[in-house]
């Protein structure tokens, strides 16, 4: 992910994924390096059903990236690496991402 923000809606995005302490933990110890599940759920002392829905959040904004690998004896264990990024954030930045966001329009003010 580059520095700069194309849209409002990966800016809604990133900053929802980095809105979580997991998360941030999760990112740290993938900065170390690729990590299976399990061993980076043993590192973080969390489960794995909690785990996959944090790595899942992370891989929508494209923090992180996962690779399934199967094994000669037809095990599969799937990898998860951090993507590189930098965030820039100004006033002027979300100014201009918000004129593209396709959520929610604006509250109108009621006429009277």
């Amino acid at each position: 992910m580059s520095g700069t923000l194309r849209t409002g809606d990966e800016l809604v995005s990133l900053l929802a994924a980095l809105a979580s302490p997991h998360r941030l933990r999760i990112l740290a110890a993938l900065s170390q390096g690729r990590a299976y599940v399990s061993e980076l759920a043993r590192r973080l002392q969390m489960n794995r059903p909690l785990l996959y829905m944090h790595l899942q959040k992370l891989e929508a904004a494209d923090l992180v990236t996962g690779e399934l690998v199967t094994a000669p004896d037809g095990s599969s264990v799937k990898y998860f690496q951090a993507t590189p990024f930098t965030v820039s954030l100004d006033l002027a930045a979300v100014a201009l991402a918000a004129q593209t966001l396709t959520g929610a329009e604006p509250a109108r003010e009621q006429e009277k």
